[in-house]
């Protein structure tokens, strides 16, 4: 019977490495050895932690390693930026097994490779608590430049990629992550701000609004609910589960109004949908079809000690 330790389990991952023309040397030894293109670099790192990020008995180990490398990718997208590889860092249950182990890596290999990412390298450790899983992505930024959350001006359109809310019925564990419509929407227009929506829309607006010293109204009948979002049957609205829910992974992002409308009338793009303006006056407000406005507060998810 072959070995079945740690040793075991990073040579079979080492087996299945992909490779790249930046990479001189990957999964072996004490670190990877990257060439950067000459592009500014960008980094970015999630912990994702059984029973707060996913639930062991409700999914696949294939879905968590997915969403485990999805989550960074996101990350990226959210700078209009291009993933290239990615570090990895496991806690394995014990009580697991080898075979878990192996189908979590392919969870994440999987994702890697529709997006081109190679996966060079990390750490595998084994014990008696729970599995947390911890990926590292480096990307490059495009000719353009990263696309970061400062830059929003008063008189910009707010539009997001997706439907929100409901996440937790699996959009959570299965979302694409907005790469290729993120480099697609930083090719066609100025992007002046932008943020993925991990937190919540009411949470991580407000993280753009904050840095770039501005406020925004939202009109309400134009945000976008998912199908998810009206089938939950809780003491709160549809609304409110998509402007609170978090982890749609969809992104958030503020242009110019002529670009605003130059995205409103192609239809071979992705569709973004224009949900509010941003303007001068700090602060969130809802403006509801009658006309009336209320003040959004932040919302949306927090970790807590």
């Amino acid at each position: 019977m072959p070995d079945r330790n740690e040793l075991a389990l990073i040579d079979w991952i080492r087996q299945r490495a992909a490779s790249a023309p930046s990479l001189q040397l990957g999964i072996g030894d004490d670190c990877a050895v990257w060439q950067p293109s000459g592009s500014p670099l960008l980094f970015t790192t999630d912990v994702l932690m059984e029973d707060v990020d996913f639930r062991v008995a409700e999914t696949t180990p294939q879905l968590i390693g997915r969403k485990a490398m999805a989550v960074n990718l996101s990350d990226i997208a959210a700078m209009a930026g291009r993933p290239l590889a990615a570090l990895v860092g496991v806690a394995l249950p014990k009580s697991r097994g080898f075979e878990f182990a192996k189908q979590l890596h392919e969870g994440m290999q999987s994702l890697a490779a529709e997006f081109d990412v190679v996966i060079i390298g990390g750490d595998t450790n084994i014990w008696d608590g729970p599995l947390v899983i911890s990926v590292t992505l480096i990307g490059e930024a495009t000719e353009r430049g990263p696309v970061r959350r400062p830059g929003a001006k008063p008189g910009d359109w707010l539009f997001v990629t997706g439907p929100l809310g409901g996440s937790i019925l699996g959009h959570h564990l299965t979302f694409t992550p907005r790469v290729r419509e993120a480099l697609e929407l930083h090719r066609l227009v100025d992007l002046h701000a932008m943020i993925d929506l991990s937190d919540g829309l009411a949470a991580d607006l407000h993280h753009l609004l904050d840095e770039s010293s501005v406020g925004a109204t939202l009109i309400e009948n134009a945000i976008p609910i998912s199908d998810a979002a009206r089938r939950l049957r809780d003491d709160r609205s549809a609304l409110d589960h998509a402007l609170s829910d978090g982890e749609d992974f969809e992104l958030l992002f503020a242009v110019s109004a002529d670009d605003g409308r130059k995205l409103i009338s192609r239809t071979d793009v992705t569709s973004p949908i224009h949900i509010g303006q941003i303007e001068s006056q700090p602060g969130c407000r809802i403006s509801a079809g009658n006309g009336t406005l209320r003040e959004l507060p932040r919302g949306g998810w927090e970790h807590a000690f």
